[in-house]
């Protein structure tokens, strides 16, 4: 993640997106679902039809469509009324695409610490909640920052799957299942692999054991409603997208960021990691046809880890 030390002088100062900068807004948006939905499907042929279907995990923020668009329509909604009420008012929206330091703002502004697990945190909401930023030239009244309510908890630190938590509040991104997942090309490091489990984009488990989360509450924004099998979807079709399937069935959602070959590589590693012999004719396909190199190492890895035909799946 090079691409963040780029211009850091930038990124600290609001005025590098607009000159005249002088408040910061910053919001927070709840996007939490709610629990997980049922995993799992009928197989439908082979020695194991009427078992469960390998499925895949994607992170909560991609169950619905994508955020970025339907945020900055909201905040120039925002912009527009500030404009009505002070005539001639600029601002700069910003939704964690441009140089702006966005949870640095949060915490500054009291909508949230940062966590130990790197993420803002709001007191009584927990951290499901995607941040923004209105820049304008506006002179408000600071807001006091946020004070820091992780106490001596290490749930995340101890929950994380590949120990990507190296410190309170320092996260290895090289380490990390949602950087692995999304932002890293190349293979990933065989001794991680089998840490990933079925994850296939992104990865919650530090959030979802924070004590704060327990009072999150479910959106009701239809914005934010799941799309049918965004969650945990059938991992045996998806290995055989190609580049146009891959973006036709991820339309207007964040997963087209990992992009066709990152994800097939993925789905490859979490069917390696389930096991099922039911994925071995799609992945013997991947492993000798697979136009992408890195998609076929992933899948002839997966294919050494399934059982045989008829062992039963581990507990």
């Amino acid at each position: 993640m090079l691409w963040m030390t780029g211009d850091p002088a930038r990124r600290a100062d609001p005025r590098g997106v607009l000159a005249a900068a002088r408040t910061v807004i910053s919001l927070a948006t709840n996007y939490y679902r709610g629990e997980w939905p049922v995993e799992g499907a009928p197989a439908a042929t082979g020695s194991d039809a009427g078992a469960s279907a390998p499925t895949g995990k994607v992170a909560r923020y991609a169950w619905s469509g994508d955020y970025h668009k339907r945020l900055r329509r909201r905040m120039r909604r925002l912009a527009v009324a500030m404009r009505a009420l002070v005539p001639g008012a600029d601002w700069y929206a910003a939704v964690d695409t441009a140089p702006m330091l966005d949870r640095a703002w949060a915490e500054r502004s009291g909508v949230g610490w940062i966590g130990k697990n790197s993420c803002a945190i709001r007191t009584g909401a927990g951290s499901w909640c995607f941040l923004s930023e209105l820049v304008t030239d506006l002179e408000f009244p600071p807001d006091p920052p946020a004070s820091n309510h992780c106490g001596t908890c290490a749930r995340c630190i101890d929950a994380c799957p590949t120990r990507a938590i190296v410190a309170p509040y320092v996260v290895d991104a090289r380490r990390c299942i949602s950087y692995l997942t999304i932002e890293h090309d190349g293979p990933i490091p065989e001794e991680l692999r089998p840490l990933i489990g079925t994850r296939v984009f992104g990865c919650d488990d530090c959030q979802e054991v924070c004590p704060w989360n327990r009072f999150a509450v479910k959106t009701a924004d239809p914005g934010f409603a799941d799309r049918p099998g965004q969650a945990t979807p059938l991992l045996i079709p998806l290995l055989g997208l190609s580049e146009e399937a891959f973006h036709l069935r991820f339309a207007g959602t964040a997963v087209r960021r990992a992009g066709r070959n990152r994800f097939v590589r993925n789905v490859a590693v979490a069917l390696g990691n389930v096991g099922d012999p039911s994925a071995g004719p799609e992945l013997r396909r991947a492993a000798s046809e697979d136009p992408d190199p890195d998609v076929r190492s992933h899948a002839a890895w997966a294919l050494s880890r399934l059982r045989p035909a008829g062992a039963p799946a581990p507990p």
